[in-house]
């Protein structure tokens, strides 16, 4: 089963939407609810890293027997330094963005964090792709 999602830069009220939609799915499959969350989560932080960070982007959801992987691709600035983003805290975070709640610094670390396996490509001035899997029988 394939899911497709399009994510705006800076609408922060449709944050959430894709996350929402697989959560559904996932339920909809009975898989595990300690699968979903973590899944869930790590697709939220990922939505909100495209509406904070870029120009828009796409997240896809690939859904097996047996895992689940999901690519999120954003045109934008890219990452500069994909070893200290992953670090907790570290923010490139606008004042607005902070200023709504978002932009601690987590979104990354909880994305690795919620996923089996991950692999982060950027390039400056283009854009950053992400993609991470989850087993769905853990």
């Amino acid at each position: 089963m394939r899911l497709e999602f399009d994510i705006a830069s800076g609408d922060f009220s449709q944050a959430g939407q894709a996350s929402s939609q697989i959560k559904r799915v996932l339920k909809q499959l009975q898989v595990n609810p300690k699968v979903i969350k973590r899944i869930v989560v790590a697709v939220y932080e990922a939505e909100v890293n495209v509406v904070a960070h870029s120009h828009g982007g796409q997240i896809v959801a690939e859904i097996s027997d047996n895992h689940i992987e999901i690519t999120v691709k954003d045109t934008g600035p890219g990452i500069k330094d994909i070893e200290q983003a992953m670090q907790a805290g570290f923010s490139t975070a606008s004042k607005k963005v902070r200023d709504m709640g978002f932009g601690a610094g987590m979104g990354l670390p909880n994305i690795k964090k919620n996923a089996d396996d991950l692999h982060i490509e950027s390039e400056l001035g283009k854009g950053t792709c992400l993609k991470f899997k989850n087993d769905l029988n853990g």
